[in-house]
């Protein structure tokens, strides 16, 4: 090993300590280099707390003692350079630390690329791609805004399809890259939201286990191969939406966990750095260093990978040190409240940084309590994040289209109760993975009554979530219909589209992204109250609803009603704002879709009759469990 060399500069390790580095994936792990010219490559890792560091790996016969690292100052940082190291070399650090004679081999925590699991080293890798999205990343900061159209297919990458003839596995980065951008471009959905695609132990997780905050799992390819699926994704025009976990970490030895023989990256008290839900640990976010890991992540998948957005995960976990704790199970912070302002800090810290270098991404959080704000500005007091799933709307309506219809008039509160917090959350309409597994079924198999009435019932949900305010996201399998619960170990039932019922329910959903996109009135104002007013919320007793969505002043305004009972209604009034001619847009039992194709011909004229405060009305046939959306032809003030 030839003599001192570092890629640290004095403002690095500043940064570093202070929370505020948000490129360290430049700087730690190992890269690619000449020193004094030898070529080779250069290592830095985080390890107060040893005594010695060295690297072992394929360039040295994995030898304890031939590549020593060296401490900077005082950082807590080991560094060095180790002639002969090369790009697909595998690598570890081997710890001793200060502590108990403790010593371990560990993954680099800044590896960009790692062994397939169960194997546990870290690769070196150059990083280099030459990407072909230019249009796409010049136009990103003007058509990923939450004024425009966004539409969801959050995907497994395991289990989306898998090849029977080579023993069933799972595709691979550059087979899907053939294959799902131009399904999802199809079905029209504007964006792809993939589970958590970075490296994780065990693949029963789905992810949600990482143990590489920078590399994507090498089971599909090699991390080149899974930016050439994100490219090919930006090539169709689609958005990418990485799901990212900053909340938790798994136990394994080779990776955060007790890492230089202390709790480095947890807390060392369970009350406070374990999760006892998951059996994982709890990131120590009141440590500086920390946060330029995590936030380094963050901003490593949208700089390098050019994702365009990251769904952040279980961050009501973060926010809250009972989170899942019953009395005396927890530590209270310095005002003796509950909430953990390590993690407040870093949330709003994260989603400044990257809001402010990187216009137009959208970063989304799965936070499933009232905190106030979660997607408001830092500077008024919120998170600062973009969107919240709506967690509330997905329970109340999901548990109310279980229901058989003849008891829906009794829960009609729960599709109307969303209106008293609709806007005060940017927020996105998910029907996720999360309600499919575990027991739950599959959206199919939710819905009550014979088979005619499950698709009917699953089309009127569909339906009622695109006529909402909020962007929409929908897991893979609910666009055509899959009957059984997903399963990470399998392929989706694709061989289900052979019968009708399966393609048309396909076809619904084609045909309510291709409305969704066409219809400022449907995503304009999504999170503005004068997007959206009800005209009849409260006819429980026939379980129907009525609703207006409106864009700007110019476009037209859509009328949507919904049927959630098996009786059809004729001569159904409906109050509208504008006389004239409403045209029938979209009809959920229409016999494309697999309906009984019952409808209002087309369209229909306004009488001009007061109805619901407004001032003419229209005479409507309701088909059965049905959705129907209306476009106003009249000339609009």
């Amino acid at each position: 090993m030839p003599g001192n060399f570092s890629l640290l500069s004095a403002d690095d390790l500043h940064f570093f300590n202070s929370g505020t580095h948000y490129r360290l994936y430049n700087k730690l792990g190992a890269h690619l280099c000449s020193h004094q010219g030898e070529k080779g490559a250069y290592f830095a890792v985080w390890a107060p707390d040893a005594v010695q560091v060295s690297v072992i790996g394929d360039f040295n016969r994995w030898s304890k003692e031939s590549s020593l690292l060296f401490p900077r100052e005082q950082s807590g940082i080991w560094e060095g350079f180790v002639s002969g190291a090369e790009n697909g070399n595998r690598y570890k650090f081997h710890l001793v630390s200060r502590h108990g004679n403790y010593t371990v081999d560990k993954a680099d925590p800044f590896a960009f690329s790692a062994e397939v699991p169960p194997e546990r080293a870290s690769r070196i890798l150059n990083p280099d791609y030459a990407w072909n999205d230019r249009e796409w990343m010049e136009r990103r900061a003007q058509t990923n805004l939450l004024n425009q159209p966004l539409s969801i297919y959050e995907v497994h990458l395991g289990s989306w399809r898998r090849i029977p003839e080579d023993g069933y596995r799972s595709l691979t980065y550059r087979e899907m890259a053939s294959q799902l951008p131009a399904y999802v471009k199809e079905m029209g959905f504007t964006h792809v939201e993939f589970l958590p695609v970075m490296e994780h132990p065990f693949f029963g997780s789905w992810g949600y286990q990482t143990s590489g905050y920078f590399a994507p799992s090498a089971r599909y390819g090699s991390p080149q191969d899974f930016m050439a699926l994100i490219d090919a994704f930006h090539q169709y025009g689609i958005g990418v939406i990485l799901d990212w976990v900053p909340s938790h970490f798994p136990t394994d030895e080779h990776g955060l966990s007790y890492f230089d023989g202390t709790h480095l990256y947890e807390h060392a008290d369970p009350r406070q750095g374990k999760h006892r839900d998951w059996d994982t640990l709890v990131f120590n976010y009141d440590r500086h260093e920390v946060q330029s890991f995590l936030a380094s992540s963050a901003h490593f998948w949208i700089d390098r990978y050019h994702a365009d957005g990251l769904r952040v995960d279980a961050v009501a976990s973060m926010l809250y040190l009972d989170y899942s704790r019953e009395e005396g199970e927890w530590i209270a912070n310095k005002f003796g409240g509950r909430e953990n302002l390590g993690a407040i800090q870093f949330l709003r810290s994260m989603n400044e940084s990257l809001y402010k270098e990187y216009p137009g991404v959208q970063i989304i959080a799965e936070e499933s309590t009232d905190w106030p704000m979660v997607s408001r500005p830092t500077s008024l007091g919120g998170l600062g994040f973009g969107m919240k799933w709506d967690m509330g709307w997905m329970h109340d309506t999901l548990s109310y289209m279980s229901l058989d219809p003849v008891h829906r008039k009794y829960h009609h509160y729960k599709l109307t109760f969303r209106g008293l917090y609709m806007f005060t959350e940017n927020f996105l309409l998910p029907l996720s993975h999360d309600e499919v597994v575990h027991g739950k079924g599959s959206l199919l198999g939710k819905m009550p009554g014979d088979d005619w009435r499950k698709f009917a019932n699953l089309r009127l949900l569909l339906g009622y979530m695109y006529a909402q305010p909020g962007k929409k996201l929908l897991f893979m399998g609910g666009e055509f219909g899959q009957r059984n619960e997903w399963t990470h170990d399998a392929s989706l039932d694709w061989n289900l589209l052979q019968y009708e019922t399966h393609r048309g329910l396909q076809r619904w959903v084609q045909d309510l992204n291709r409305l969704y996109r066409e219809e400022p009135a449907l995503y304009g104002l999504d999170f503005q109250p004068e997007g959206f007013c009800w005209i009849d919320c409260s006819d429980a007793d026939g379980s129907v609803i009525s609703l207006l969505r409106r864009g700007n002043s110019g476009q037209p305004d859509l009328m949507i009603v919904g049927n959630f009972t098996p009786v059809p209604r004729h001569s159904y009034s409906v109050g509208v704002p504008h006389s004239g001619y409403w045209k029938e847009a979209l009809n959920s039992d229409s016999e494309l879709y697999g309906g009984s194709g019952s409808g209002n011909m087309g369209g229909m004229k306004t009488v001009p009759v007061p109805f619901h405060n407004q001032p003419c009305s229209l005479a409507l046939n309701l088909p059965p469990l049905a959705i129907l959306f209306f476009r106003s032809e009249a000339q609009v003030d």
